[in-house]
């Protein structure tokens, strides 16, 4: 049952049998339907989540209502809004499930707990904000010099097959582009 999350630890530390269900006892699972919102704008952002199942989004909603997403976390994935939850100040991102989904989840409080109960988890949050960090830098410059058609082979890259289980209208939001457009540029690309 928890073996994807253990897997996800073991990608940069290495944990004996004990260490690993001491490490469990920190988290929480819960199921999650579809839609369901686990973060709303001005709220503190009180747990990082593990996604084992399903996916979850991050987005901003401007003043006009319109949503834009600003990244996809799929199964074996971590999210929260790290400003929010590391600061404990009010989050102008929201999180919610894009699919009925299963998560393991923590609080700052519990994570802090655990880093002092094995020390080897502060290396492996470290890893984890780095990459987290690399990851929307890239997605910022990509912005910046790449076309519609280089950031959508890179969604699709970055997180394969999810296209198939996700609204259009949320890959184009991501993407910066409309609905309409990213369905053409895929019809004439043959994508």
């Amino acid at each position: 049952m928890h073996q994807l999350i253990l897997n996800n630890f073991a990608l940069h530390i290495a944990l004996a049998p004990d260490e690993q269900e001491r490490a469990l006892s920190f988290f929480e699972f819960k199921k999650v339907d579809k839609r369901t919102w686990l973060l709303h704008p001005g709220e503190i952002d009180r747990y990082i989540y593990f996604v084992k199942r399903g996916s979850l989004r991050m987005f901003f909603a401007d003043t006009n209502g319109d949503e834009h997403n600003i990244g996809f976390y799929p199964e074996n994935w971590w999210v929260c809004d790290i400003v929010s939850f590391y600061k404990e100040k009010p989050s102008a991102n929201a999180i919610q499930a894009m699919e009925d989904s299963e998560v393991y989840y923590t609080s700052l409080s519990q994570l802090e707990n655990l880093f002092q109960a094995n020390p080897k988890f502060e290396r492996f949050f470290r890893i984890l904000t780095q990459n987290g960090f690399e990851l929307y830098e890239r997605r910022i410059t990509s912005h910046l010099y790449k076309s519609a058609e280089e950031r959508y082979l890179d969604f699709r890259k970055r997180y394969p097959g999810l296209e198939k289980r996700i609204a259009q209208k949320h890959i184009a939001s991501y993407l910066g582009i409309t609905p309409a457009f990213l369905s053409m540029m895929r019809k004439e690309n043959g994508l």
